[in-house]
C-alpha cells in the first residue's frame, strides 16, 4: 500500500451510490431485452456465463470510477485488475446473478465495493427489480434506500433462514455435510443466485446468515462494508489471495455465527 494520506471517502460514497443506480437502470433495460444478448460460458463451468450486458456495465462503471479517481485501483469480474497497490481499490460485479438475469429471474444486482487499505469501507448494491439500493460504509452507516439496516437479533438457527451456496470445485465436498447438520438443527435455507444480495439481506436482518463454500471478492466486498455497519460478523474472507481467487465465506448475525461456523468446521478458514 502507498503511504497514508487524507481520503475523500464521502465523494467516493456518493459516486458509488450514483453509479450503482445508473448501472442498475441500464441493466434493467438490457434485462428486458435479454433474448437479444450474446452469451458465452467461461471458466469451464456450464453455468458460469457472461453476457454482453455484464461487459457493457462493467466498462461503464470502471470508466466513471477511474475518471473521477484515477489514483484508485480496480478489480472487476470481467475487465480484470489495475493498481492493486493503491490505498483505494474498487471491487465490482456489474451483474451479480448473471444466470438469474439471463433466465428471467429477478435475483440479480449491481455491486460496487471499495477497499481502503485492504478493508471493506464502502458498498452499494442496487436491485432495480425491487427498487432497492443497499448502501453504506465506514462512517456512513448502512441503509436500504432511506431505512437503516440492522442484522437479526436471533440466537438460534430455527428463528429464520440461512443463505447457502456452492459453485466452484474448491470446497464443494463440504456442502452436503453442512446442509445435513443445518437441517438436523432445525434450520432452513435458500439460495437466490446472488452473493451480493444475500450478504445485503444478512445486513438487513432478512437472513440470519449466508455461507458459500467458495465466493469471489466482487460478489461480497460491497456487502461486507454494509455488514460491518449493521452489526454482523464475518470470517477472514480476504486472507491470502482472497481478493483475486476467493475463499470460503460466512457472514451472520452475532447470535448464530458461532453455531454456523461450528457446522462448517476447519474448512471455513483453511488456507
Amino acid at each position: 500500500m502507498t503511504s497514508a494520506a487524507p481520503l475523500d471517502l464521502s465523494a467516493r460514497y456518493q459516486l458509488a451510490r450514483h453509479l450503482a443506480q445508473q448501472a442498475a437502470q441500464r441493466g434493467l433495460h438490457l434485462y428486458r431485452q435479454r433474448e437479444h444478448l450474446t452469451v458465452e460460458s467461461k471458466g469451464g463451468f456450464s453455468q458460469d456465463v457472461v453476457s454482453a450486458a455484464d461487459r457493457e456495465l462493467e466498462v461503464f462503471i470502471r470508466t466513471e470510477l477511474l475518471a473521477a479517481f484515477p489514483e484508485d485501483g480496480f478489480v472487476g469480474e470481467e475487465t480484470g485488475t489495475a493498481r492493486l497497490d493503491a490505498r483505494c481499490v474498487w471491487v465490482i460485479d456489474p451483474i451479480d446473478g448473471t444466470a438469474c438475469f439471463l433466465h428471467g429471474l429477478h435475483n440479480w444486482c449491481v455491486s460496487i465495493g471499495l477497499l481502503v487499505d485492504g478493508v471493506p469501507a464502502i458498498g452499494a448494491v442496487a436491485d432495480p427489480n425491487h427498487d432497492e439500493l443497499f448502501h453504506g460504509g465506514r462512517g456512513f452507516g448502512a441503509w436500504v434506500n432511506d431505512q437503516p439496516l440492522q442484522v437479526s437479533s436471533a440466537t438460534d438457527l430455527r428463528a429464520g433462514l440461512l443463505g447457502v451456496g456452492t459453485f466452484y470445485a474448491n470446497g464443494k465436498q463440504h456442502f452436503m455435510p453442512f446442509l445435513g447438520q443445518l437441517l438436523d438443527a432445525g434450520g432452513m435455507f435458500l439460495r437466490n443466485g446472488s452473493g451480493a444480495l444475500m450478504t445485503a439481506y444478512v445486513a438487513a436482518g432478512r437472513l440470519l446468515g449466508y455461507y458459500e463454500t467458495c465466493l469471489k471478492s466482487w460478489d461480497c466486498v460491497a456487502g461486507l462494508a454494509l455488514l460491518a455497519e449493521s452489526g454482523g460478523r464475518c470470517n477472514n474472507f480476504l486472507r491470502g489471495d482472497g481478493l483475486l481467487n476467493g475463499n470460503p465465506y460466512l457472514v451472520a448475525c452475532p447470535g448464530v455465527y458461532d453455531q454456523v461456523a461450528a457446522m462448517i468446521g476447519p474448512s471455513l478458514d483453511a488456507d
